[in-house]
């Protein structure tokens, strides 16, 4: 079950809400937890099972860790988060990159001559949404370890974290010691709840009305690919179709879950930040993903010494380890590894460099700088995208003028006319524009109050309407990292 669903939207959203509000305090928290369980299996229900069989092994393991630090056996401690962090990840490797391993293992061994081992592969089918709630299992352990966290003593609290359904598929990660206290006591508010729907309605908007149209346009480009028809032209308009379509699929969704949120009295933490508006790379990957972003950095960058590490070899080996990480991540595929190891590139060349410091003073630099960074993301991109690292080096080498068609075609100028509109809009959507107009819409805000109320609501019930008659009607409507 989607989001941008009518199940969801007509069926299962009305009734949570109708269902949680009617309830006693004292039921809220079983409620939720039997919602979010139900929204799980609506998928595939096998894998509820396997993700209740990490939420137990992971609140046990919370329990023996606050156990053991309290008796001030650190050892016992540590041996107890490192049995932990073992069983999440070979639950994520059994289930993302066993077949992985094992095809590329077999490549090996028949370049080596070794016909004879062949490993077998498995079908066992990805369970929607794991990458996230392991991650937020270990985030669990990981925080009461650290004592940024109680341990749970009720099974179900942890359960209710970890499958809580606006961000159990998709993300956000929420982390343990955001939610904690609302877990146990939370108020909801009016004001919360109206704040939640207005951002509900903004990520559905990005999901329904501009990430499914661009897509359209990025994956012609993509068949192009594959009928060796792609020009200098279709594969830009590809890349940044591509480029646009991620971002608002993926901001879209962590929108909606932080407005789901606000709904049900949790407060979870903002996942972008107008990534595109960028000046550097390390800035966009403050910006993206945030939630991705921040778990390793606290939970692997930090405790390898961070970049307060005095030898350079010492900080690029940490890099190492947390961009090749990242993009082992996101799925069971070379292109993602390099992808991530191509940001590791980027990323070590800024910090060895001090580029963002030095282009602060120089407006020209940091112009071309800018550019520079833009490029790069959306090259970044065309792996993301790209099937393997043979098709995205084919696809490169066409945005740069080596393409199959040669510069321009009739069906290039076809795909500009017709996706041209939305694509301006999904780019100027890209700024903050309430922030680069912060004084005018205060100014307006303080001198019109209820004219600047009334056009808030008509605005939202529009955009409303013009979202769910998008959901209605495409044919496109799955995220993207559901696959993650």
């Amino acid at each position: 079950m989607v989001f941008s669903s009518a199940v969801f939207l007509f069926i299962f959203l009305p009734v949570t809400l109708l269902g949680y509000y009617l309830l006693d305090r004292r039921f809220k928290n079983y409620f939720l937890l039997i919602v979010s369980l139900f929204f799980y299996a609506w998928g595939e229900p096998k894998f509820v099972f396997v993700m209740m069989g990490s939420i137990f092994i992971n609140y046990l393991a919370a329990l023996g860790v606050d156990k053991f630090k309290r008796r001030e056996s650190e050892k016992l401690a540590k041996l107890t988060l490192t049995l932990s962090v073992i069983f999440n990840l070979s639950l994520f490797f059994v289930f993302k990159y066993l077949n992985f391993t094992t095809h590329n293992l077999n490549l090996l061994f028949s370049y080596f001559g070794g016909d004879g081992v062949v490993l077998p592969q498995t079908s066992i089918p990805l369970p929607i949404g794991i990458s996230f709630f392991t991650f937020q299992a270990m985030s669990y352990v990981f925080d009461v370890y650290y004592d940024k966290g109680e341990a749970q003593k009720n099974p179900l609290n942890v359960a209710l974290y970890i499958s809580l359904f606006p961000q159990l598929v998709a993300g956000p990660i929420v982390r343990y010691q955001t939610v904690a206290d609302e877990i146990r006591s939370r108020k909801e508010t009016l004001s919360d709840f109206s704040r939640g729907i207005g951002r509900f309605i903004i990520g559905l908007a990005k999901k329904a009305v501009i990430a499914n149209t661009v897509a359209v346009a990025a994956d012609s480009a993509y068949t192009a690919l594959a009928n060796q028809t792609l020009t200098v032209g279709y594969s830009w308009l590809g890349a940044i179709a591509y480029a646009l379509q991620i971002y608002f699929d993926f901001s879209g969704y962590s929108d909606m879950a932080i407005g789901l949120g606000l709904m049900f009295g949790f407060h979870f933490l903002e996942n972008f930040d107008h990534p595109y508006m960028s000046n550097t790379v390390s800035e966009f990957w403050r910006r993206w993903h945030i939630s991705l972003g921040t778990w390793f950095r606290d939970y692997v960058y930090f405790p390898l010494g961070g970049s307060r590490v005095k030898s350079k070899k010492r900080l690029v080996f940490n890099l190492f380890v947390v961009w090749g990480l990242t993009g082992i991540w996101h799925g069971a595929n070379w292109t993602f590894i390099f992808w991530g190891l191509f940001y590791f590139i980027l990323l070590t060349f800024e910090k060895l460099t001090g580029v963002e410091k030095k282009i602060k003073t120089r407006p020209l630099a940091a112009a071309a700088y800018r550019i520079f960074t833009i490029l790069c993301i959306i090259c970044g991109w065309v792996l993301f995208r790209s099937d393997d690292i043979a098709s995205a080096g084919v696809f490169l080498k066409s945005m740069f003028g080596a393409a199959p068609k040669g510069l321009w075609s009739d069906m290039t100028g076809s795909m500009i006319s017709q996706y041209a509109v939305i694509m301006v809009i999904a780019i100027i959507c890209c700024f903050d524009w309430k922030k680069i107009f912060s004084h005018s819409c205060e100014k307006l805000q303080a001198n019109a109050p209820t004219a600047t109320f009334i056009c808030k609501i008509v605005f939202m019930a529009a955009l409303a309407i013009v979202s769910v008659s998008f959901t209605v009607a495409s044919t496109y409507n799955p995220f993207i990292y559901f696959n993650f």
